[in-house]
Order: C-alpha cells, then structure tokens, then sequence
C-alpha cells in the first residue's frame, strides 16, 4: 500500500501548475473509467500527449482502474446504465445444466466460422454492452471532474509548503 501512496505523492512533486496537474490526472481517471476497455492507458498517454498535459500525472490517473477495482466499477456503470435505460435483462437466459466443455469448444468455433454466430452473441449482449457504454461514460464523466477538484486542491495545499 504504501508503494501507491508514494505513486499518487509524487504527482505533487511534478513541476507544473496545480491546473495542469488536476486536468492530467482527471483525464487518467476518465481514461481509465471509459467504456473502452484495453485501451484506458493508451488513451490515457495519447490524450494527455494531444493536450500537452503531464504523462505520468495521467497514468497515475488511470490506474484508479486496475485488476482490484475494475469489476466493481465495471458492474456498477452497466447497473447504472440499466437503471438509467430502463434495460430489466441485461443478459440472455442461459442453460446451466447443457453446458460441457464439448458444446462450448463447438459454439467457440462457430465463432470463427460462422458470422451470423457472432452476430446472434453481439445481438444477445447488445443490452448489456448499451448499459456498460452509457453508465461508464457519465461514471468516468462525474469522477474525472471530481477528481479535477480534489486533485487541484490537494496540488495547491501541497505547492504552497
């Protein structure tokens, strides 16, 4: 633990304003929370590279999600985004007991022969994957400006000693 609360000091030690600081580390976060899953720390690099904003100061930010905290958050922004969708299934109804190895290596390569198989699971996830989308972006949206705030002020306190 302490390993991480060195990491998250040390952006206060960057030599930039308090703003700059802020808007970084709000971008990692959004970043981070986005719908966009496997691309959080690129997208994190890249945007903070495209607004001239600090690099390290934006990684820190997206590591808000990380292996311990990506399911919660995940699972809370698809709720939210049901509730907010009116959505009441999020998920097919599945037959527990027909499930084998056997059929599930045989539905894995209907995958890659067969697209309209692809199309029916894209089709059956297409509400959760609505949900997922629409609750992640107003979740990263509310924690990317509230992390703005809490950073800049902590980065003033900490400029100020």
């Amino acid at each position: 633990m302490t390993y991480f609360k060195d990491k998250f000091r040390s952006i206060f030690q960057v030599k930039d304003s308090p703003h700059h600081i802020a808007m970084a580390f709000a971008l990692g976060v959004f970043m981070g929370i986005s719908p966009f899953l496997g691309l959080h720390y690129l997208g994190g690099f890249f945007f903070a590279w495209i607004f001239r904003l600090n690099k390290l100061v934006a990684m820190v930010g997206v590591t808000v999600s990380n292996p311990w905290t990506i399911v919660p958050i995940s699972t809370f922004c698809a709720w939210l985004g049901a509730k907010l969708l009116g959505i009441k299934q999020m998920l097919p109804e599945v037959d527990w007991g027909s499930i084998s190895f056997t059929k599930m290596l045989a539905w894995l390569k209907s995958l890659v022969t067969d697209f309209d198989n692809v199309m029916k699971l894209i089709n059956d996830l297409w509400p959760l994957i609505k949900a997922f989308f629409v609750g992640s972006m107003i979740v990263c949206t509310v924690s990317a400006i509230a992390s703005y705030f809490i950073i800049h002020n902590l980065a003033v306190r900490y400029q100020k000693k």
